[in-house]
């Protein structure tokens, strides 16, 4: 199913960020139909830093924990897969043990820093990054969907460099090609979509220029939209307001109307699966009438 919303899809399609299986069953709620595993939210949740600090372990249980809740095709912020083509392909193979359904690995140096942090940031050589994208092909089905994440705009290395690497991962086996920028408008993605002519399918992350109205991404045939960090920002934004409100405040009852209710919290989880199961498979007690 993500292979169609990022590959082969003719209509625009969207993947929501997650950060754990409670992030992730919100996002489906929602009505989302796929998950965007993002690296820097999982980074978060996790109390590191988006700069490498965890583990390519423990991205993988996290994912694990987004499939599981979500049911979901999800797509995973594998940075630049934790190494060289041995530690990209190790990851990919164990995504995909897991229940992911696909990777999109960047072409920074490791150890990486988020996009959004310093400037200029080191690129990987071309041809070792190909390599880290034919090992991850060679080694997962062929329904495992493979993005390679371009950081050259990003790291201001310029319009022909992007090109000239989207290029060689797309004769690597990328099946699609995430084109990043920090500019507050979307005129590089655009710029980067009219010279790439469509060779493979584009994928963007409009964090910065979230200004750009969807119809412009339709026109320029975009494949897809990653919302990355949202629920993320949001969950902090929320959570320092009632932690702030509380502590001031030596009690949560103002703020108990605004906040979920136990009850929502026990349906969006579905207790009562688990009592119906319950039910149907532990021993029920006797009728003391009978």
């Amino acid at each position: 199913m993500l292979r169609a919303q990022v590959c082969c899809s003719r209509e625009l399609s969207f993947l929501m960020e997650a950060h754990d299986g409670l992030s992730a069953a919100i996002a489906k709620r929602a009505g989302f139909t796929g998950l965007w595993a993002s690296g820097l939210s999982i980074a978060s949740s996790l109390g590191y830093r988006d700069a490498s600090e965890g583990s390519w372990s423990q991205l993988v249980e996290v994912v694990e924990r987004i499939v599981d809740s979500s049911q979901l095709p999800v797509l995973v912020d594998g940075d630049g897969g934790f190494g060289n083509f041995n530690n990209a392909r190790l990851l990919a193979r164990k995504l995909h043990q897991r229940g992911a359904a696909g990777v999109a690995l960047e072409d920074s140096a490791f150890p990486k820093t988020n996009s959004f942090v310093g400037d200029r940031h080191p690129l990987a050589d071309i041809d070792e990054f190909s390599g880290r994208l034919r090992a991850v092909k060679d080694t997962v089905a062929e329904d495992f969907v493979l993005v390679a994440r371009i950081e050259a705009l990003i790291g201001g290395h310029g319009m022909d460099e992007a090109i000239s690497r989207a290029g060689a991962y797309a004769d690597a086996g990328a099946d699609a090609i995430l084109i990043h920028s920090r500019k507050s408008a979307a005129d590089e993605v655009f710029a980067f979509m009219r010279a790439w002519q469509n060779r493979l399918p584009v994928v963007i992350v409009p964090t910065k220029y979230y200004r750009t109205p969807v119809s412009a991404y339709r026109k320029a045939r975009f494949s897809t939209v990653i919302w990355a960090n949202h629920s993320m920002r949001a969950s902090v934004a929320a959570m320092r307001q009632v932690c702030g409100r509380i502590f001031a405040e030596e009690s949560p009852a103002s703020i108990e109307p605004n906040i979920a209710t136990l009850d929502e919290l026990f349906e969006l989880l579905e207790y009562n699966e688990l009592a119906h199961a319950e039910a149907r498979y532990l021993p029920q007690p006797l009728d003391p009438r009978q």
